[in-house]
């Protein structure tokens, strides 16, 4: 199956089987997350994997469509950070360090340049900037578990105060932004069986 052949059997599930994503599956979905472009390589967020039954079901109120919570196989939770402290930006510069096998000291002059640039954007700047970060890793994260035959279902629809008191998220420093239902679709879901309706190339697309 090529891409275009993937993205087209792509859709957002409503009801899943229930079956279980194999391990190898699911690791190279989560992999794409992690191999996701970020601004200037901080990836400003962290990625949640629920798998157990037990938090599935404790998060099934959070959600106003629960059925996709409810019969998937994993339910990924996307959290954007809303500060970048300089202890974040040193954490990054030793891992830097450590993977290149680079002296700290050689990145300086990279580091003051980074530290720069957030310490000049108010925290609403910086959450919003985490935000769009932590949509590229989603939309890689939907891209490769079509590439894997997996369905999906992205979610925006949830309360953040419930899900996050769930989650032990600390709403001062971090919030949820999206989730992923991850699964194998129901024969029950009739919207697998609709067309996919998509704006026509000459709205969609301009040549300048």
């Amino acid at each position: 199956m090529n891409y275009l052949e993937a993205l087209s059997r792509r859709y957002s599930v409503k009801k899943f089987n229930t079956e279980i994503i194999p391990r190898e599956t699911l690791h190279n979905i989560l992999e794409s997350g992690k191999l996701s472009a970020s601004s200037l390589g901080l990836q400003p967020y962290k990625i949640l994997i629920v798998e157990s039954k037990e938090m599935k079901e404790k998060l099934i109120p959070a959600f106003y469509n629960p059925s996709q919570v409810s019969t998937c196989s994993h339910l990924i939770v996307i959290i954007s950070k809303k500060i970048l402290d300089e202890s974040y930006i040193n954490g990054y510069f030793r891992h830097i360090s450590e993977v290149r096998e680079t002296p700290e000291e050689k990145l300086d002059l990279f580091r003051k340049s980074i530290s720069q640039h957030i310490n000049q954007k108010t925290h609403d700047e910086i959450f919003n900037w985490a935000e769009k970060q932590s949509y590229i890793v989603l939309a890689n994260m939907m891209y490769a578990a079509a590439m894997e035959n997996i369905d999906t279902c992205p979610m925006e629809g949830f309360r953040q105060d419930l899900i996050e008191e769930i989650l032990e998220i600390n709403p001062d420093s971090e919030k949820a932004t999206v989730a992923l239902a991850l699964g194998y679709r129901s024969e029950e879901d009739h919207f697998q069986h609709m067309k996919k309706v998509r704006k026509p190339n000459e709205k969609l697309f301009k040549f300048i």
